[in-house]
């Protein structure tokens, strides 16, 4: 029971980082029908917007105190971060200490300008080109980022910790009624599971319940139509493209204490996020969210040490096991509309 309950927390936190970039996929597909390789590319430079938050917050003054020594006899140099001068040295503190996700103000800006950017610079104008173009220039543009992001920032991953308060683990057996000491859970990713599902209940709440996202979904289902009433879809749609930019960003904003980030963190998510998309359903968004978590936890249930020494390396092929079983029994996906890639 411990063991099945351990590796359902697990998959939680892993299917939260699929659901996130792959709800972002499926609205910029299920919209512009643009297969966009970059999206990865975007959880990228959300958690190196992290990074950078976390740098220019801690920048600090350098003084000589007199009254304190070095070893050398030279008065003590002590760095003093500029928002405890600003804010005195208690609020200074919080706000270095919670450097991460004060960070989302930082990124959400950045990740609409960056959407916009890619939108209306380059993927603009292969609406009405073939798949195989959009992936092309899409993953080719993946690659520029992710050496733009190696060139600023390094090769190494940057350990950017969570704070203080959820930087440790706790029981969650005892919690749950069992043994204590037998289910010994980090904090903060129980925070990014929390985290995943407002940020899906909003997206979904936004789509459906506002005027905007009616339109959207009209436009998803009958583009014409929606452009003969005098709406503008094109712009709408524009607006979607930054929404799933803003998406994949605080997935990779919030992600940065559980997986330090480096340049190729977007391409290790792509590929599993594009066969999360396929499996739920290309266009889909509840089949996105849906197959996101179930994959995340069928391939933590596939690293158990008891499934490891039946079949090895099943834990690193589970997913694309999954998915070529899906595309043969239902192409379409568990939850896509008929006749999409039924062809």
């Amino acid at each position: 029971m411990e063991a099945i309950l351990l590796q359902i927390l697990n998959g939680l936190d892993k299917g939260s980082a699929y659901a996130l970039i792959a709800l972002g996929l499926t609205l910029i597909f299920g919209t512009l029908g643009v297969v966009n390789f970059a999206h990865g590319a975007l959880f990228m430079i959300g958690a190196f917007c992290a990074v950078t938050f976390s740098r220019l917050i801690s920048l600090s003054s350098v003084t000589e105190d007199p009254t304190r020594k070095d070893f050398l006899g030279n008065p003590l140099k002590i760095e003093t971060p500029y928002v405890e001068s600003w804010f005195g040295p208690d609020v200074g503190a919080v706000l270095v200490n919670w450097s991460v996700p004060l960070s989302i103000l930082f990124a959400i800006p950045v990740m609409i300008l960056v959407g916009l950017a890619m939108e209306r610079g380059l993927i603009k104008y292969f609406y009405k080109r073939p798949h195989a173009d959009q992936i092309l220039v899409t993953f080719g543009l993946a690659i520029v980022l992710q050496e733009i992001i190696k060139y600023f920032f390094g090769a190494n991953p940057i350990p950017t910790p969570a704070p203080d308060v959820f930087a440790g683990s706790f029981d969650f057996g005892a919690m749950v009624g069992l043994e204590a000491g037998q289910i010994i859970y980090p904090y903060w990713r129980l925070v990014y599971f929390a985290f995943a599902a407002v940020i899906i209940a909003a997206v979904f709440s936004f789509l459906r319940f506002t005027t905007f996202g009616m339109v959207v979904r009209a436009g998803m289902a009958d583009r014409e139509t929606v452009g003969l009433l005098g709406i503008n879809i094109d712009k709408r749609f524009t607006i979607m493209f930054a929404i799933a930019a803003v998406v994949a960003g605080l997935a990779g904003v919030m992600y940065t204490p559980i997986n330090s980030p480096n340049y190729h963190m977007g391409m290790d998510f792509l590929v599993l996020s594009f066969v999360v998309v396929v499996v739920g359903g290309m266009g889909s968004l509840p089949g996105a969210v849906l197959a996101g978590f179930l994959l995340g936890i069928l391939e933590s249930f596939a690293s158990m040490a008891q499934v490891l020494s039946v079949v090895p390396g099943i834990n690193q092929i589970i997913i694309y096991l999954v998915a070529i079983v899906i595309l043969l029994t239902r192409p379409r996906g568990l939850m896509g509309r008929k006749g999409v890639m039924e062809e």
